[in-house]
């Protein structure tokens, strides 16, 4: 199981810490894995940005409008975190349903 977010995000350490023998892999330092990001908003849409982020604040509207993919691709920092991989299933954020889903 592979968690992708920033190691500094503390959602993310709760998951990591909450979901054993996972990996944590840090967006800004090793990126995504070809096709994950595609397969990611394809299952969650425009949901896999962060719009309540501080880069996200700081864009402007004119960057605000571009593609989801695109603006992740230039600013690691706005991907909903954490994008969790578990086999073939992927779960965004770590809210109660992800939680339940992977029994925790």
């Amino acid at each position: 199981m592979k968690i992708y977010g920033l190691k500094n995000c503390d959602t993310c350490r709760k998951a990591l810490k909450a979901l054993e023998g996972a990996e944590l892999v840090d967006v800004r330092e090793a990126g995504l894995p070809e096709g994950l990001l595609e397969r990611a908003e394809a299952q969650f849409g425009e949901a896999i940005l962060n719009t309540r982020s501080t880069t996200w604040r700081g864009l402007s509207e004119a960057e605000r409008a571009g593609a989801p993919l695109d603006l992740i691709a230039a600013h690691p920092a706005l991907m909903k975190r954490p994008l969790i991989e578990a086999g073939e299933a992927l779960y965004l954020g770590w809210g109660k349903d992800t939680q339940a889903a992977l029994g925790r």
